[in-house]
């Protein structure tokens, strides 16, 4: 068992912006509301110009919130971003990392409840229940586990009406890290993101690693995040997510499993997804066929 945090530990929260002006306010209007924690602001800003950071600045400047703001001025992908912000944070000797989409919104007591849920050392990361913004009421992601042999990573209750039926999950097998509380000793175990990924099945990559090394997720439905989902990225119709998502599920399958479950996972994401772009738009169809392509094209690390 590891021993106990610090009293007063410090939790560096990263963030990585494209295009995120418009969700910027009510990021900091949360984070400027926390009670009861100590935490450090890492923005990793990868957008065409630098209106996030200046606007990051005021908005720091004005709810007093301790910020530093990194202009890559590329968008050089969502997981060399988090990866920036994570090393900046250990740099600074942060006792625990948070990383968080800046289109989440959230109470006064979340990242106090995330903290404590880690105060006994016997898990070293915790995740929320999170709902979707423009309709609270219904969850997004009320849990989640992975499915080895289709390499999916299902959200428990997802657009269902939160009635609590899944609040009584102690421990989950799979979250997001678009709001992921870990200790920051997680990452000298697990390393750090892929960055081949860029954006999409980077944290389900990350979470595979770091479970198949033994970590265990805690679930805490006492804390709740309003998620504004895909708002930077133009939604799962978009030409950037098709061709990301086709790419990368694949990559994801390629780089993990082996034998049978590598082939089954294959042959299912082709009997599911390739009939889908066949009824595209035809300019959204190619997007896939090259996400597709460069899936099998990419070069996976040997392990």
């Amino acid at each position: 068992m590891s021993p106990p945090f610090p009293k007063e530990p410090l939790i560096g929260i990263v963030t990585v912006l494209y295009n995120s002006d418009d969700v910027l306010p009510d990021f900091f209007a949360s984070l400027a509301l926390q009670q009861g924690t100590r935490f450090r602001l890492y923005v990793i800003d990868n957008s065409a110009n630098d209106s996030g950071c200046t606007l990051s600045r005021e908005l720091s400047d004005r709810h007093g919130v301790d910020a530093q703001i990194h202009f890559n001025n590329a968008n050089v992908g969502v997981a060399k971003g988090n990866n920036q912000g994570i090393e900046m944070a250990l740099a600074d000797g942060c006792s625990h990392v948070l990383l968080a989409n800046n289109d989440t919104a959230f109470g006064p007591h979340t990242l106090q409840r995330l903290i404590a849920a880690l105060a006994d050392g016997q898990d070293r990361v915790v995740t929320p229940k999170i709902m979707y913004h423009d309709e609270p009421h219904k969850l997004w992601y009320g849990g989640g586990a992975f499915n080895a042999w289709t390499m999916r990573t299902p959200h428990y209750g997802m657009k269902q009406t939160d009635r609590g039926q899944f609040d009584h999950l102690a421990h989950v097998g799979y979250a997001p890290t678009c709001f992921m509380l870990l200790d920051a000793r997680v990452f000298a175990d697990v390393g750090r993101m892929d960055e081949q990924y860029f954006v999409y099945y980077d944290d389900t990559d990350f979470v595979w690693r770091m479970k198949n090394l033994g970590g265990r997720i805690r679930y805490l439905p006492d804390a709740v995040v309003l998620h504004k989902v895909s708002s930077s990225t133009g939604g799962d119709r978009s030409p950037f997510s098709i061709y990301y998502t086709n790419r990368n599920r694949l990559y994801l399958i390629r780089k993990h499993l082996r034998g049978l479950q590598k082939l089954v996972a294959i042959s299912y994401f082709l009997v599911t997804r390739l009939p889908r772009l066949c009824f595209l738009p035809h300019a959204l169809a190619r997007k896939g066929w090259s996400g597709v392509a460069d899936g099998f094209r990419m070069s996976v690390p040997k392990t």
